[in-house]
């Protein structure tokens, strides 16, 4: 690239511009810049005596047509948002209000409460349980239908019961 600009240098002749001023001057005296006379507008005779009367009639005219006139803003923006908040409250006071069923413990599924019992630790005993629990509500059945092995049994015995005379299986009368 600087091979190229070193080949083309761009120079002003010597005086260049001492004599530009004289030489665009001569070359606009030898031009001719009049306008010619049958040529741009012409204003009609009397145009200007008869304007007012004139004008004052197309006012006269306008003003008795009805104009319409459309308003710069428009307020149907502001009443669809009002509408529409509106209706966001309504809708809001109706859903409190339909909310005011408060959730009993009939409404809870069994396996529900099931689960709570099983996840969350309540460090309730036997006793707690017992006066929770409805007992007149319970049937022999109910509680049988867990089988119990013999194991089981015998492990619960031997770790809750001391003396297995108090275990008076027969009736000696």
């Amino acid at each position: 690239m600087d091979k190229l600009n070193k080949n083309k240098n761009f120079e002003v002749p010597d005086g260049y511009f001492d004599t530009l001023s004289s030489d665009i001057m001569k070359k606009i005296a030898k031009e001719d810049f009049s306008m010619p006379p049958n040529e741009g507008f012409k204003v009609p005779d009397g145009y200007f005596e008869t304007f007012n009367a004139r004008l004052s009639g197309q006012l006269e005219n306008i003003q008795a047509e009805e104009i319409k006139v459309i308003p710069l803003k428009s307020y149907k923006k502001h009443l669809y948002a009002a509408a529409s908040v509106a209706a966001v409250v309504l809708l809001f006071i109706l859903v409190q209000f339909n909310n005011d069923k408060t959730p009993s413990y009939s409404d809870l599924a069994n396996s529900d409460i099931e689960q709570y019992f099983e996840f969350n630790d309540l460090e309730l005993s036997s006793y707690d349980l017992a006066e929770i629990l409805p007992i007149h509500d319970l049937d022999l059945n109910d509680i049988l239908e867990s089988r119990l092995d013999n194991d089981n049994i015998i492990d619960y015995l031997d770790s809750h019961i001391e003396d297995f005379e108090e275990l008076n299986m027969h009736n000696d009368d």
